[in-house]
This record gives C-alpha cells, sequence and structure tokens, in this order.
C-alpha cells in the first residue's frame, strides 16, 4: 500500500476525509492490520476533542499569559476526565450485567435442548451425596440410594477380614455393561482410592478414584459412610471381582476390600 493511505488514520479518525477518500481509506484499512491498531489507539482522543469547544479553546490561549488560571484549567480537566470515567465504568458494569444474564438464559436453553451424553467408559471422580450412607440403628446401608442414585440390581456385601473395610455394592445389567452403586464404611484416610474391576480373563479396569479426607468415612470421627456410582463396559457375567484399593504417593496400589463375584 502507498504510504498516504498509511497516513489518513488520524484524518480518518477525525472525520475530515471527503466521501472518496473515506471510501478509499476503509478499503484499505481493512488488509492493514497496522493502521486498525492505530486507529483503535486513537478513539479515545477522538472522543476527548469532541468535547471541547470554541470557548474552552480560548481559554487555554489565555493561560499561556496567566500560570494560574492554567492550573484552575488543569484541576477542572482532571475532574471531566474523572468523572468520565465513573460513567464509563458503570455504563461497562450495567452491560456486563444484561449480557451475563442474556447469557445464562442461552447456556440453560441449549443445556435443556442437548442431548443425553454417551457413557463413557473412563475413570471418573463421582461426588459423595450429602446424607448418611449408613442407617443409625444398623450401621448398613440406607437402601435405595446407595451411590446418589436409585440403588437397582443384585445386592453384595463384603468386609475385609485384615482392614476392616466394609462395603455394600449393587450390580445392575445395562446395555453399556453394568452398573455398580456402593457405599462404603470403616474407611479410615487421608488417602485416594479407586474402584477397581478385574475381568475372568484377568484384566484390569480402573472406573472410579477418589480421596477421602483426614476424618475417614464410616468411622468415629465421621460416622457417614462414602456413597458412590461408576459404571464399566465389563458384562456382569465376565466379571470376576470388584476391588477397591489405596494408592499411595508412588502410584502403588493396596486392596482395601475385595467382592468376589
Amino acid at each position: 500500500m502507498s504510504r498516504p493511505e498509511h497516513m489518513d488514520v488520524a484524518a480518518y479518525a477525525l472525520g475530515v476525509l471527503d466521501a472518496q477518500d473515506t471510501e478509499r481509506f476503509e478499503e484499505h484499512l481493512a488488509t492493514c492490520w497496522a493502521c486498525a491498531a492505530e486507529l483503535e489507539t486513537m478513539v479515545p482522543v477522538v472522543g476527548l476533542l469532541s468535547d471541547i469547544d470554541g470557548e474552552t479553546m480560548s481559554a487555554l490561549e489565555h493561560t499561556r499569559t496567566d500560570p494560574a488560571l492554567l492550573d484552575r484549567t488543569l484541576v477542572a480537566v482532571r475532574a471531566h476526565r474523572r468523572r468520565s470515567r465513573v460513567r464509563q465504568l458503570l455504563a461497562t458494569a450495567a452491560a456486563v450485567v444484561v449480557l451475563g444474564g442474556l447469557t445464562g438464559i442461552g447456556f440453560n436453553s441449549v443445556i435443556d435442548d442437548a442431548n443425553p451424553p454417551n457413557v463413557v467408559a473412563e475413570p471418573t471422580l463421582p461426588a459423595p451425596v450429602d446424607r448418611p450412607a449408613t442407617d443409625p440403628s444398623d450401621g448398613g446401608p440406607s437402601g435405595p440410594g446407595v451411590g446418589g442414585n436409585e440403588a437397582e440390581g443384585d445386592q453384595y456385601d463384603a468386609t475385609d477380614p485384615s482392614t476392616g473395610v466394609q462395603t455394600t455394592m449393587f450390580l445392575a445389567k445395562k446395555e453399556f455393561g453394568t452398573k455398580i452403586s456402593f457405599s462404603l464404611r470403616k474407611l479410615p484416610g487421608p488417602r485416594t482410592c479407586r474402584l477397581v474391576v478385574i475381568r475372568k480373563n484377568a484384566t484390569t479396569e480402573v472406573i472410579s478414584t477418589w480421596s477421602v479426607p483426614e476424618a475417614g468415612y464410616g468411622t468415629n470421627t465421621q460416622p457417614q459412610g462414602l456413597e458412590l456410582s461408576a459404571a464399566t463396559a465389563a458384562k456382569m457375567s465376565d466379571i470376576k471381582q470388584i476391588q477397591v484399593q489405596s494408592v499411595d504417593g508412588n502410584g502403588v496400589a493396596s486392596p482395601l476390600v475385595t467382592l468376589a463375584l
């Protein structure tokens, strides 16, 4: 591009170009990032200049010979700029609130209209539900809510004689494989745990991981048990064992309780 086109930025920003030169410069601006960036920096200056009228210019001329008048003028300009910045901030904040509300409405609409996601057989981190996993009268699982959902399928119970960890699991056959809803008690912390499916062909699959706080779950310090749910692509007929393991900082796993099918 020719040099004059690059030098028309200020004239274009001030609106002093004629119609032909304006059209030519806008065609140039569409392909010149340097001029576009320079034009963006001039927008605030143009906004300030638009507030200056003939009386202001005449007053500024007088300040050359009157230092006191110059000081008063500068104070007035600073105050005006502060008020302008406050108005801009308030307008921006209002725009953000309105945009946030519209975005939230649009996002919820998309969520409501979306199809349910497909089940992916990868390790997940289910969240414990906020209700006791044990019945205060007998210390057993709370029944229909094990795993945070409606418990379904066959019930299995296991207690490890060495660690003392107890579990109740509900296994349900699904088209995608097997759904596992389970509760854990007598589980001390702090530690990191995982749920592992061991197939009859000796292959293994980690289907859930979680952390245990220092108080543990289903302990004297924290009577509330832990309730989780997970899923595996393995069919129930292919599962040999389901094992809750503790994993140390080096990634070494040790069994806490094992359910044999």
